[in-house]
């Protein structure tokens, strides 16, 4: 059977995208920010209702916590990072956990369930400006009191390391 000229064209076509493709959607994927960087702020609409204030982070440590309802790796992380957020919101821990669901359903969904009141936001493409995903899921970083990474961890923390998450309050 002979292959058509515009088959074997667009064979062609795509055999030289693929890889410029592909190196391109690896670029949208950041490393993890630099010890001593500054973390820009925002705000950011809760799932649960209410807002994420840069103002709350004034002074103070604050987790960011990119997760998805889809992860494993994040379903047995998020548990921790409740328990971190209920002993620790009130020491003066601030915590923005950012969903990377393709909608906001599934991650309103998923906390409802899970019973979580950790501050949660969905990624939207606004927010991602300001919060862009570093490579990885989940991602941990915290932002010191003066404004700047202390901590940056890509992959799923252990109970005893989200623990170790309060020294920096």
């Amino acid at each position: 059977m002979p292959v058509s000229r515009r088959l074997l064209l667009s064979t062609t076509a795509l055999s030289v995208l693929a890889p410029a493709l592909a190196r391109a959607q690896k670029k949208a994927e950041l490393p993890l920010p630099a010890l001593g960087s500054a973390v820009p702020l925002a705000p950011a609409p809760l799932l649960l209702g209410g807002e994420f204030q840069p103002a709350q982070a004034e002074g103070k440590a604050l987790v960011l916590y990119w997760w998805a309802s889809w992860c494993p790796f994040c379903a047995q992380q998020s548990p921790e990072m409740q328990k971190l957020w209920e002993s620790q919101q009130g020491k003066g821990l601030q915590m923005l956990a950012l969903s990377i669901d393709k909608t906001p359903e599934p991650a309103v969904a998923y906390l409802r369930k899970k019973g979580y009141t950790f501050p949660a936001a969905w990624l939207s493409p606004e927010l991602v400006r300001v919060y862009p995903k570093p490579e990885g899921l989940p991602v941990t970083v915290v932002r010191g009191k003066d404004g700047r990474v202390v901590q940056a961890e890509k992959g799923q923390l252990f109970p005893e390391d989200v623990a170790q998450l309060a020294k920096w309050i």
